[in-house]
């Protein structure tokens, strides 16, 4: 088989999109490969079972060195996922996690999951040492990066295609796959610190690495790791630019639950022997001003009273941002936001040991035992709380200091006259003295593996059994409380929502909120499991197609695995379960222990056609309990008309199928309680009109919600296509090209687009015998396509410079469609590329430049991360017109930051590197999005890093 300068050059400088790999190789070992280029070893690479050249192959494959992840100070693979350009920027990490914790958001307590090329958790395969592992216990449809153990980690390849035909389901975009060191010897000790310059953040990570014996001489080897890393609390404080509080610039807190409380007017309020009665009744008429109607306000925000940022963190409500003029100037907001954690406080320690032992001359056996601990904390603001949701025992005494000084205030502004004197009052309040809320989450995951690798004549065998856990638990911390005895201790009095700055709870108020605290109430805790065996057989077959060629080279195999999942809610007895205020139970999705068997046989043919033209063929078929069959082929094709050119090109199936939870889920029925719902099967959109006899009165059915057994998977097909030039070899660019089309995507349909679209949905609409609509279906459906297309670009390069030696490393991303249609015979939905969304932000360009130069017992290091600007998020009052803040443009800047490291070789058994992040102290670009799905303000974590400049320092010595 040909082996030509291309396949030299990318075996030296691998980086053809994500995060640069540089290898420094001096100008010796370089000669000395080129001169014996046809006795490079053949090695197996993600994406192909077929043992080959490093880089010969269809698909683009990016290689990330050890070396390469301490230059970066990179502690955890989900930080490596955040600087991986081919990796989306969404919120399936950490930094960018949410405040929602239940239902299908409650998987992101602790996890960290990959996604690449914009295709979701659920489509990006994860392995261990080329194995599956299991998914994280909470949501149980993908792998926990957390889980990972980072600091055992020899490389990382990453596969830009997707791999179904070799890997099966959940590979549509992409495999990234953690390859473990697997012998060592002697012993290693190591210690890192990532200090941030302005406080909060920092991280620490110790490990230990240690291993006896020589697989050749003494025919076996064991090694163990060990590593501990913490990763301290940031919070929104910690960091000016999280200030919400800039309506100039479009963004302001969406919340009048302010630690002075606001008060609120309700329906029937004027009236005292209605339920709702209330000392400012159904609103209060602004003076001179008939037409405005102040339903929320607060006191403190009335001419001559002390103002809203009396208190930290609370201004002016910015009502026109939300389209509610009428409150404007009379109503107090509060900076929820900088209450968040914008980096969550997580603790974890993992565990790596593996023996080895030669069996014969051509065979050899391995153990190999895994486990991990992460604690993670999820923190966010306090609770905010009303009356009527703790229920009416909990409206505010009409009673006391607190009451006289609201009547005052309100009576010299509005007038006695407005106000129900003596009634209790509807509040907003945001309970400071109750703490931030806290959901501490605890994973623990193991893994076994055993295996046999060797060969047979020419033939490369390997052979496997593993079982997998990952188990979780999320509990409340503090800021959770009983509702009835909230409600009780702010209805006696005790607990006052009315205190000013210079004012505390009395110790009655004190001990009402401690005999109220829920901490510790397990929130609910899953299980996932999967065991696993697995062969493979590569080799050559001697036969040749005789049209100048090397050899046919085949690989098949089998995979038979096990998948099982359990998921449990309150952990309290049924009989004894007192509402909780505000904490996110899932107790309706309870399952006890569902399971699926997976049987896969697979097999592929590296076929060179010519001497620089092969094919790859690759096809698996997988069966599914419940599902049945699904057969995915690959065809790949590799062409190097010259020595200088290499050209590559792909077309391949995929599929994935649903999770446990989008199978399984507990259905629930609710009432749909509007009254302007008719027929849509004869009223067009379901629309009352009065006009017509038939769709003059309003209904009112059910709603499902919950899994669906029936669930299809969602099918794919890729394809790609590339072209790599190495005019010498110091210097090689690759251009690729690729997209990706799903059909049938699981999803939950709108509930207008199910009224619209009444003939393609009619199985939806469930009716009784007399043909009445009594329940509509809104469970996860199979429908609709999604179409996703990009280019990644990159040039490597090195030489010789003033006596050193140096690298460049540029890749690039570049998306160019990335769009949506309901229904197959739909029309596609407008290009996401570079809008805003509330999960996943689709970045029109993203690059990664990276500069290497070693000279005597120095190694530089300088990165530079460039993310494109896009759409900002719209607040309402702009949309509608209401408002038009000064500096709001509906973009959000691009990012640029530099990262730089050296490292000092010059003691045999040291290692030191010292580095800096965020060289200049860029700040993240303004945004006006929103904390409610992520946390902080006027900055998105999902693209950048709110850390700020921090200094790393990284030491390892070798025993």
């Amino acid at each position: 088989m040909k082996l030509n300068k291309i396949a030299l050059v990318l075996g030296l400088t691998t980086s053809m999109s994500g995060l640069a790999y540089a290898q420094d190789v001096d100008q010796e070992e370089n000669t000395q490969q080129n001169e014996e280029a046809e006795k490079v070893e053949r090695i197996q690479v993600t994406g192909s079972s077929i043992k080959r050249t490093a880089m010969e192959g269809d698909l683009p494959l990016t290689v990330i060195s050890r070396e390469d992840i301490d230059a970066q100070g990179i502690t955890s693979a989900e930080q490596l996922l955040l600087q991986l350009n081919v990796a989306s920027n969404s919120n399936d990490n950490l930094a960018s996690n949410t405040g929602i914790v239940s239902g299908e958001e409650r998987g992101n307590n602790g996890a960290s999951t990959a996604n690449l090329r914009q295709q979701g958790a659920g489509s990006t395969l994860v392995l261990l040492n080329g194995r599956r592992t299991a998914t994280h216990g909470l949501k149980g449809r993908s792998v926990d990066l957390n889980s990972i153990p980072f600091s055992a980690i020899e490389r990382v390849e990453v596969l830009r295609d997707g791999a179904s035909a070799v890997y099966g389901t959940d590979a549509i975009g992409g495999v990234i796959n953690f390859i473990l060191k697997k012998d060592f010897q002697g012993a290693q000790v190591g210690a890192f610190a990532d200090h941030t310059e302005n406080g909060g953040g920092n991280i620490y990570r110790f490990n230990v690495l240690a291993g006896s014996g020589d697989l050749y001489s003494d025919g076996y080897n064991v090694m163990a790791s060990l590593s501990y890393r913490k990763a301290e609390i940031l919070r929104g404080v910690d960091r000016d630019f999280t200030n919400t509080f800039q309506p100039e610039s479009g963004l302001s807190p969406d919340t009048r639950g302010t630690p002075f409380a606001s008060l609120n007017s309700r329906g029937g309020g004027a009236d005292p022997n209605h339920p709702n009665y209330n000392l400012i009744g159904e609103g209060l008429m602004y003076p001179g001003d008939p037409d405005r109607i102040n339903d929320v306000l607060n006191v403190l925000a009335l001419p001559g009273m002390p103002g809203c940022d009396v208190y930290p963190n609370m201004g002016p409500d910015a009502a026109e941002l939300w389209n509610r003029e009428r409150n404007s100037g009379v109503s107090c907001a509060w900076d929820y936001p900088r209450a968040a954690a914008l980096q969550q406080p997580v603790d974890s320690l993992d565990f790596v040991a593996r023996g080895t032992m030669v069996l014969s001359d051509n065979a050899e056996g391995f153990v190999e035992v895994m486990g991990s601990e992460v604690t993670s904390q999820k923190i966010f603001e306090p609770n905010q709380i009303t009356p009527w949701s703790i229920g009416t025992e909990g409206w505010y005494p009409s009673t006391g200091e607190s009451y006289d000084y609201i009547v005052d205030a309100l009576s010299d502004f509005y007038g006695a006259d407005q106000l129900n004197i003596g009634a209790p009052i509807a509040y907003r309040w945001r309970c400071m003295d109750c703490g931030n809320r806290e959901i501490e989450t605890t994973t623990k995951a193991m893994k076994i593996q055993f295996g046999v690798e060797g060969t047979i004549g020419f033939w490369d065998y390997r052979v496997g059994l593993g079982h997998a856990t990952n188990e979780s638990d999320s509990q409340l911390g503090g800021g959770y409380h009983y509702t009835s005895l909230l409600a009780e201790g702010i209805g006696s009095g005790d607990i006052n929502p009315f205190l000013l700055p210079n004012q505390s709870q009395t110790q009655a108020g004190m001990n009402a909120l401690a005999a109220a605290s829920a901490e510790g109430v397990v929130l609910y805790g899953g299980k996932t499991t999967m065991t696993q065996f697995d062969a493979s057989i590569t080799g050559d077959t001697g036969w040749n197609l005789g049209w100048g060629g090397d050899n046919v080279y085949v690989a098949g195999g089998v995979d038979i695995r096990n998948e099982g999942y359990e998921f449990n809610g309150d952990r309290r007895a049924s009989a004894d379960r007192p509402e909780i205020y505000g904490a996110p139970f899932d107790n309706a999705n309870e399952l006890d222990d569902v399971d699926r068997t997976v049987k896969a046989v697979f097999t592929e043919a590296l076929v060179p056609v010519v001497e620089d033209f092969e094919m790859n063929l690759a096809v698996r078929y997988d069966h599914y309990d419940g599902f049945g069959g699904t057969t995915n082929p690959k065809v790949g094709l590799v062409w190097t008309p010259t020595d200088e050119v290499l050209v590559r090109g792909a077309y391949s199936t995929g599929f994935r199928t649903p999770s446990f939870n989008q199978l399984f889920n507990g259905v629930s029925e609710q009432p749909y309680t509007g009254q302007d719902l008719a027929d849509p099967r004869d009223c067009p959109g379901g629309e009352v009109d009065a006009s017509d006899p038939n769709c003059d009165t309003a209904i009112q059915p059910t709603r499902l919600f919950g899994g669906k057994e029936d669930l299809g998977p969602e099918e794919s097909k890729q394809q790609s296509f590339g072209i790599v030039y190495a005019p010498t070899d110091s210097l090689s660019m690759n251009l690729d090209w690729w997209r990706i089309v799903i059909d049938g995507t699981i999803q939950i349909p709108g509930f207008r687009d199910l009224l619209e679209n009444y003939e393609l949905f009619e199985d939806n609409f469930i009716r009784n015998e007399q043909g009445e609509l009594v329940t509509i279906d809104s469970r996860y459906i199979n429908a609709g396509e999604r179409q996703t297309s990009g280019i990644e670009v990159g040039v490597q390069s090195n030489g010789e410079l003033a006596g050193g030696i140096w690298n460049l490393n540029f890749n690039g991303s570049y998306l160019i469609e990335d769009k949506k249609k309901l229904l197959d015979n739909a029309a596609w939905g407008d290009n996401l590329v570079g809008t805003h969304s509330r999960g996943n932000i689709p970045l029109r360009w993203k690059h990664t430049i990276m500069f290497n130069y070693a000279k005597g017992d120095f190694a530089h290091n300088l990165t530079q991360i460039y993310r494109h600007s896009y759409d900002d998020e719209t607040p309402p009052g702009v949309s509608s017109g209401i408002a038009d803040p000064q500096y709001y443009d509906g973009e959000v800047g691009s990012y640029l930051i530099y990262n730089y490291s050296v490292r000092y070789m010059a003691w045999d058994d040291v290692d030191v590197t010292f580095g800096i992040k965020n060289l200049f102290d860029r700040d993240p670009p303004f945004t006006a999005h929103q904390n409610d799905y992520s946390p902080g303000a006027a900055f998105d974590p999902r693209v950048a890093d709110p850390r700020g400049r921090s200094y790393t320092l990284q030491l390892t010595y070798n025993f």
